[in-house]
């Protein structure tokens, strides 16, 4: 048995390419049981998200597996068997289970530490475990997979800091307020940064949201998808009187909120804090307004600054994260190689029960006046016998060692362990 990994990713393919070769919908049912169906493998999971494409599967021969893989993705996307060859990349046995180890702990997303990963590839997991395209190898792989993910996310902080300039916004708002699910926020603009934020802050709780857009229509179809309202652009200030949170990307070429009026909105909030986040590019909030008490204004470098230093810190917990998977890698192996030495330690048990059974037969045959008692003392003598002399060999075979195909050709040599046998 071998394991295999035959995929593509960011790093090795633009998004043109990933997306010829992604299984969408029904592609991923269909290409399942093609994969499964092919020559050589045994065992099959496709993981497929926006950012990688992977094919985990149970193989004799890695070498042959990953030819007819090629050829099967390029007759089923309908893409040139040439042009794959330089996206695709693979991984066998022990640098396989590392690298599914590490796409599961999130150590080779393009954000590292990112917690999608783990739930798109436990649904793929599940997807080939309801399809029965999994069998014993995939299936401890797969979970333990999970389990090492897990156990990255427990012994170590890889996730705790926010690495997009969307989500650090939300991480200082979180810092400012505790609770965010009693707090109100403006979006101010519809810049993209600007409503992934909005979409991180009601993840994190927020429920009251307002919109206020310089096209009042475009504000009230946005306001619509955050269950929340829009009002004119012109009235967003007076909004603020009442509004905790404000992330503002409106495009603007010039300050849009002046310090003047940020004074007067401070005296009616009676100078409650509100938490004001610029951004645009150039910015739209004058930068005087943070020396106003209790207003906490951060603009586009205050987060990038916070983003630079929270990436550093999760290349420090990856280093942790490795020593973790290291671990895990070789405690599957020992569990693998014990797989190896199973069909040997059935076939030695089978042969010598094989020979107690014909040996008492014959023995209870020369003596038959024995009674039941007498019969059971023998049953159990042989017993005896065939377990002290078979230990030995089995606790050989189940010990981890680097000899082991030798060992095991030899048990089955010395025994008569044969394929008719078997």
């Amino acid at each position: 048995m071998n394991i295999l990994v035959v995929g593509l990713n960011h790093k090795t393919a633009d998004v043109d390419v990933r997306e010829k070769l992604a299984f969408n919908g029904p592609k991923l049912e269909e290409g399942l049981q093609k994969i499964k169906a092919l020559p050589d493998i045994k065992e099959a999971v496709i993981l497929s998200t926006c950012n990688r494409v992977e094919m985990y599967v149970n193989v004799n021969n890695p070498a042959k597996a990953y030819e007819f893989i090629k050829d099967f993705l390029s007759v089923f996307h309908g893409i040139e068997r040439a042009s794959l060859e330089t996206a695709l990349y693979t991984h066998e046995n022990v640098s396989a289970v590392k690298h599914i180890f590490r796409v599961a702990a999130s150590l080779d997303s393009m954000v590292v530490g990112e917690p999608q990963i783990l739930g798109q590839l436990k649904d793929a997991f599940e997807f080939s475990l309801q399809k029965k395209a999994t069998g014993i190898l995939l299936n401890k792989l797969m979970k333990k997979a999970i389990s090492v993910a897990k156990r990255v996310r427990t012994e170590t902080k890889i996730a705790e800091n926010a690495v997009s300039i969307s989500f650090a916004a939300v991480e200082l708002a979180k810092k400012i307020f505790e609770d965010l699910s009693t707090k109100s926020f403006m979006l101010l603009g519809a810049g993209e940064m600007a409503e992934l934020a909005a979409k991180h802050l009601m993840s994190s709780g927020v429920k009251d949201v307002i919109v206020a857009n310089r096209t009042y229509e475009t504000g009230c179809s946005l306001a619509k998808e955050f269950n929340g309202r829009a009002v004119r652009f012109e009235d967003f200030p007076h909004e603020m009187i009442s509004t905790d949170i404000v992330i503002c990307s409106t495009g603007a070429s010039k300050y849009v909120l002046m310090k003047e009026q940020m004074h007067h909105v401070m005296k009616e909030r009676k100078h409650r804090p509100v938490f004001i986040i610029d951004i645009s590019v150039p910015r739209n909030i004058d930068p005087e307004i943070n020396n106003i008490d209790n207003v906490y204004l951060y603009d586009v470098d205050d987060l990038q600054g916070v983003v630079d230093s929270n990436v550093q810190g999760r290349q420090k917990e990856a280093e942790k994260a490795e020593g973790i998977i290291a671990e895990e890698i070789e405690t599957f192996q020992k569990w693998q190689s014990s797989l190896d030495a199973v069909p040997t330690i059935v076939a030695l048990r089978d042969r010598a029960d094989a020979i107690k059974k014909e040996e008492i037969e014959k023995l209870l045959n020369k003596l038959p006046r024995l009674g039941e008692k007498e019969k059971e003392a023998v049953e159990y003598m042989a017993n005896a016998i065939i377990n002290k002399l078979i230990h030995p060999p089995t606790a050989a075979l189940k010990e981890d060692s680097e000899d082991k195909d030798i060992l095991i050709a030899t048990i089955r040599k010395l025994y008569g362990l044969n394929e008719k046998e078997e």
